[in-house]
């Protein structure tokens, strides 16, 4: 039996700003989109920014030095943060489900960017809990964060049930026995959260 739901922030609970906003600077800068934000995505693990071991200055310095696009700092990161728009639909399925008495929760592989996006636009308060790698020091390329993660919420991890858009988080905490739904659209995450719960 479910007896808590994780939501991803990012692709889920929101418009993914960090993906769409990369690959609008990639575009502008005449690169290939895909590639220039798989190279973004590697280096904000190797710089150690989304695990909170550096900040938003080194990772971004890093990112022009590697790729030579021609914006400074402030400009990177507002085309990615105002490209976080939360969806109202969701954060209302959030709400229904905390009021039938399950425990909520958010795990993103976010940095101080999230506490920011909370500032402007409040959302933190649908959720019993809020995980962010960027406090954690573990992200959800190491598996083990969902056993943690479940450890905090004082459950086993059959009874946690976690959405995420990213299919490689799914199979890791698949791997680890939570519950998933591999989220695409709205509308299937509406048909797929009915199976789980009444």
């Amino acid at each position: 039996m479910i007896k808590a739901v994780i939501f991803d922030f990012g692709g889920v609970l929101a418009e993914e700003g960090f993906r769409e906003g990369l690959k609008a600077i990639a575009a502008e800068n005449r690169l290939d989109p895909d590639k220039f934000f798989s190279l973004a995505e590697d280096l904000i693990y190797e710089t150690g920014y989304v695990l909170g071991m550096s900040d938003e200055s080194f990772y971004l310095d890093a990112l022009r030095g590697k790729t030579g696009i021609a914006r400074s700092n402030r400009e990177i990161r507002e085309d990615i943060l105002k490209r976080f728009v939360l969806r109202p639909a969701m954060l209302n399925y959030v709400k229904d489900i905390k009021t039938s008495g399950l425990i909520t929760a958010m795990l993103s592989d976010q940095t101080n960017w999230l506490d920011e996006l909370n500032e402007k636009t409040p959302f933190f308060h649908y959720f019993d809990y809020v995980f962010n790698s960027f406090y954690l020091k573990k992200g959800k390329r190491d598996s083990t964060i969902f056993r943690d993660v479940c450890s905090k919420l004082g459950l086993m991890s059959d009874e946690v049930l976690f959405v995420d858009d990213n299919i490689k988080n799914i199979h890791r905490a698949s791997a680890e026995g939570l519950k998933t739904i591999h989220f695409k659209r709205i509308e299937d995450f509406e048909k797929e959260i009915s199976g789980y719960i009444k």
